[in-house]
């Protein structure tokens, strides 16, 4: 398998020499975990006394890693990576509320992104997190087969009327719809509710798309059984799969709780778990369609290599790449001028309130050390080859 991701010229080819100079002093910084710390406390500082440090937010961090504060403001973005052959997908990354109306909010934000993406071809997907749709706490309460008060089944009702609003929407605009996974204890719920809108939704194709977090080692056998009830009932299975977002989270919590922790026990056992399940789906596309949502190269390599073995055309719509805007350019645009179907998280949402997005990125940067130094490598290489 040819080593594509060393092409640095094409990985950082619309960077100005500008933006790539900030990407390096970005990726500098947050190598520095001393750093991140004083920096993240001081922004939330900043941020809940009013300070007026949006215009150096925007200009470094948030223009790094997000598309705009709306969705007409991150056109640019999506345009100019369009024109290299990746595409976009608007995710609003405002942290999910527990009150109705940010709820409510959330849904009309996102039917709204549903009418811009029909509308052009560089967003073929669409995304929202269950608890933007739903308390957490309900979610929780679900997973955990504890009865709802006659209040909470009512409030959840409206949870599954959001969800299915949506997805019809979706469906009836031919717009595929990623959902993302969150906490373990509160997935139970949000599995079995994307399911309903997979089999009410997916009977042509995969519009609704599930996320599987493959550091979870219960995640194969959970798609496994999925399969059967889709072979069963006639249904097809979109799958976002992912390494995984809440490591230590989900380690404290089995520790405080006393149960066994549903993480892998090693990063090569999550890894070996996330290369099985794309296997797995590659040897049954005929009902899986999968988003393999990674900035790990050698996943990446497999992939392409199994799509190789198996004589599937490159471009093949039940097969896509997906990386974070503001990383691994390297792996997206490089996998783009192969042909392959790639799209971008490109976060939006008034700056202030993406503010937690941006902090979790820069603190995962910083705890996973390798990532950092492979893209401080990369833009090291092209800024030789630049000569800047």
């Amino acid at each position: 398998m040819n080593r594509i991701f060393e092409d640095t010229a094409t990985a950082f080819a619309l960077k100005t020499d500008a933006e790539l100079e900030r990407a390096y002093f970005l990726f500098k910084m947050i190598a520095n975990e001393p750093l991140v710390r004083i920096g993240t406390a001081m922004t939330n500082f900043a941020i809940k006394a009013h300070l007026p440090v949006e215009g150096l937010i925007r200009a470094t961090v948030f223009d790094h890693f997000c598309g705009g504060v709306n969705e007409e403001d991150c056109l640019p973005v999506v345009d100019k990576m369009w024109e290299k052959g990746v595409c976009s997908v608007l995710d609003y990354s405002v942290e999910g509320k527990d009150e109705e109306d940010p709820l409510d909010n959330a849904l009309e934000m996102i039917l709204k992104v549903l009418d811009f993406v029909k509308e052009k071809d560089a967003i073929p997907f669409a995304v929202f997190k269950p608890t933007g749709f739903g308390r957490f706490a309900l979610f929780e309460k679900l997973s955990s087969g504890l009865q709802l008060t006659e209040k909470e089944a009512q409030e959840w009702n409206r949870v599954v009327a959001r969800f299915d609003k949506v997805c019809k929407k979706a469906y009836d605009l031919d717009v595929a719809l990623l959902i993302d996974a969150e906490e373990s204890w509160m997935q139970d719920a949000a599995d079995a509710l994307v399911e309903d809108m997979m089999r009410k939704y997916n009977t042509k194709k995969a519009i609704v798309f599930n996320t599987l977090q493959m550091y979870r080692w219960d995640r194969a056998d959970y798609l496994k059984n999925l399969q059967k009830k889709a072979l069963e009932d006639g249904f097809k299975i979109g799958v976002k799969v992912v390494r995984g977002a809440y490591m230590e989270k989900e380690n404290d919590r089995a520790l405080d709780k006393g149960y066994p922790t549903p993480i892998c026990e090693s990063k090569k056992a999550t890894d070996d778990n996330f290369d099985d399940i794309v296997a797995y789906i590659l040897d049954n596309l005929d009902t899986i369609s999968i988003f393999a949502g990674t900035h790990n190269e050698e996943s990446s390599y497999k992939l392409m290599q199994l799509m190789q073995e198996k004589e599937i055309d490159n471009d093949d719509e039940r097969v896509w790449f997906g990386q974070l805007y503001g990383m691994s350019d390297h792996i997206s645009f490089n996998l783009a001028d192969k042909g392959y179907n790639v799209a971008k998280y490109l976060p939006f949402g008034p700056v202030r309130d993406v503010m937690p997005y941006l902090i979790r990125r820069a603190e995962e940067n910083t705890s996973v050390a390798g990532q950092t130094s492979r893209e401080l490598s990369l833009l090291k290489a092209e800024r030789k080859r630049r000569k800047i």
